[in-house]
């Protein structure tokens, strides 16, 4: 009986150690996986960086370079900024870039975005605001120009035009961000673990572009196959980079700084809004309205579609562009 107990008592004792055996060779095969993919992910992106041809003009700012694609087309320059973590701006605005041929329409792609760096000072608004002017200026953009923006980039259309005035002949927002009202300061955004860039670097975001396409590209038929395939791509170089995550901490600060701030009252404005066919969509409606209501001359118009308009009401958007802005545009 004694021996019995004895040699049950060392098979207890047994049993928790190869659990913790099984649970080391796996979290053992787990690192090995991800450093494998990580190696592979860094191979696969330098060997593209090294073989696909940049798209647009790098142009050099004191926040750090920016890439600039335009259409080479004369005309009313047209200067469009993307919306949140958009990987290629460039590509992602091309439906309606095509739309708008007879306009010099350039797509500026901000540090963190498409070509341009991926690393810089804080993502603030005045600091994206400079940047944009100073690039603007290096590539001697006919002022005044139309400033047209996408989603989060409404912060940054608003801050400008009150910034440089003189120098913007309208304003368009696609979808565009309204800083909400509130009360009190805004914290400094904490720093920490950026785990989408740790989603990216490890090499998950390729493959799941690689093996579920269609939960990365965009829902529209305006885009060629090479243009997809470099929205993958790049989205898979870009996705969580260090200034894109400092942009997404600093909402809140970026709307906190734009309290109260209103467009100058002679500034034509059109305010494209995505009618998804919710509740949300009068929301919308009535936080532009009343953005605007000190405008001159503003129109709001509702558009079915999703937030990235772009993709796939271009034409009705150019058509309505080309009537707000008339004869001079």
């Amino acid at each position: 009986m004694f021996r019995l107990r004895e040699a049950t008592d060392a098979g207890l004792r047994k049993k928790p150690r190869r659990g913790l055996r099984r649970a080391g060779f796996v979290l053992l095969a787990i690192v090995g996986l991800l450093l494998a993919s990580t190696l592979l992910n860094l191979f696969l992106e330098s060997r593209e960086r090294a073989t696909v041809q940049p798209y647009g003009e790098r142009v050099a700012v004191a926040g750090g370079s920016l890439n600039v694609v335009r259409n080479g087309e004369q005309g009313q320059a047209i200067v469009l900024l993307s919306g949140l973590g958009t990987p290629a701006p460039g590509l992602d605005f091309q439906p309606l870039v095509r739309e708008l041929n007879g306009f010099d329409v350039m797509v500026v792609e901000g540090i963190g975005y498409g070509y341009s760096d991926m690393e810089a000072g804080p993502r603030s608004n005045g600091n994206i605001s400079n940047e944009l002017h100073e690039a603007l200026a290096r590539l001697r953009v006919p002022q005044p120009y139309v400033l047209a923006g996408h989603s989060i980039a409404g912060f940054y259309l608003l801050d400008y035009a009150n910034r440089y005035r003189s120098e913007v002949a309208a304003v368009i927002g696609i979808d565009a961000s309204i800083p909400k009202p509130g009360e009190g300061p805004v914290e400094e955004p904490p720093q920490g673990i950026n785990w989408a860039r740790i989603l990216s670097t490890t090499g998950l975001v390729r493959a799941v572009a690689a093996v579920a396409p269609a939960v990365v590209d965009p829902d529209s038929s305006a885009f060629t196959d090479d243009e997809l395939k470099r929205m993958r791509m790049m989205g898979s170089w870009n996705y969580g980079n260090p200034a894109v995550a400092d942009e997404t901490a600093r909402i809140a600060n970026n709307a906190a700084a734009l309290r109260g701030v209103t467009y100058p009252d002679d500034l034509p404005v059109l305010a494209f809004i995505a009618d998804e066919k919710t509740d949300h969509t009068a929301e919308k409606v009535s936080a532009a309205e009343n953005l605007l209501r000190n405008v001159a001359r503003h129109q709001v118009l509702p558009l079915e579609g999703g937030h990235y308009l772009h993709w796939a009401q271009a034409p009705r958007m150019a058509e309505a562009i080309r009537t707000f802005l008339g004869p001079a545009g």
